[in-house]
């Protein structure tokens, strides 16, 4: 894959695979409502399905990663329309065990995609998971925080979590950022070609990362406070988090990408 395709296609399903993975691998199934699944559900299925388009736009003619990345991205797709499926039925455990799959089907994805990558195939990976943590706990906790406004009765302990959680995966992020290097990368492959210019890309990849890492921590303390606006607060950290997240992990992923 190569071009601007090919990093949105990397970044979309990072999302999918850290959002799938923090939705069915924590304990949210026995503390949110299933709306919050139904919600969560439709917009990874409409990620996923970007990422396809964005996978097909980027692969290369007679490239067997890029083929079976686009064929993994469909699959995630589908187990995803079942399980939805499954819970509009109110087959609570059919949709469990589906949601369930959609997780290594989406780790499978990230592993056909760093075998794309002009670096070792190990690397490439760790950065991939690293930013699927990264992108999947912002993403899910701004819609847990939103859902904090139809379950009045939720306690705190999910999103304090997710603060939590927010916390580790960005000193995962800033570590997979530094492992990429700082040198500069080929023109043609990031959506500016100033980000192609002596690792600029890598630097404002870590200044994103920095700054999210402040709105963590701005998370974390929001939620110490006892009045029922905090997480309405905590919330609104969570919106600019998607924003300096997003736009650190694209910085990151233009040198990812084999030279052209």
């Amino acid at each position: 894959m190569s071009g601007p395709a090919g990093v949105l296609a990397l970044v979309l399903a990072e999302t999918v695979a850290g959002g799938a993975a923090f939705l069915f691998l924590t304990p949210l199934w026995r503390e949110v409502k299933h709306g919050f699944f139904k919600l969560t559900g439709a917009l990874l299925l409409g990620l996923g399905l970007a990422t396809m388009g964005s996978i097909g736009a980027a692969r290369r003619a007679g490239s067997d990663a890029g083929g079976l990345s686009w064929w993994l991205a469909a699959a995630f797709c589908m187990v995803t329309v079942l399980w939805l499926a499954a819970l509009m039925a109110r087959r609570a455990k059919v949709a469990r065990g589906l949601g369930f799959l959609s997780v290594p089907t989406a780790m499978g994805l990230l592993v056909a995609l760093s075998l794309t990558s002009g670096e070792s195939d190990a690397l490439s990976l760790l950065q991939l998971l690293a930013g699927a943590a990264f992108l999947g706990v912002v993403f899910d906790g701004l819609l847990l925080g939103h859902w904090y406004l139809t379950d009045r009765g939720l306690s705190r302990g999910p999103i304090n979590r997710f603060a939590v959680a927010m916390l580790a995966a960005v000193g995962l992020e800033a570590a997979a950022v530094i492992a990429g290097g700082f040198g500069p990368v080929a023109s043609g492959q990031g959506f500016n070609p100033l980000l192609t210019q002596a690792g600029l890309a890598s630097w404002v990849a870590i200044g994103m990362v920095a700054a999210t890492a402040l709105i963590a921590v701005m998370i974390r303390l929001t939620l110490k406070g006892t009045r029922p606006t905090a997480v309405q607060a905590a919330t609104g950290f969570f919106y600019l988090a998607v924003i300096t997240a997003f736009a650190g992990d694209l910085a990151a992923k233009v040198r990812f990408l084999p030279r052209a």
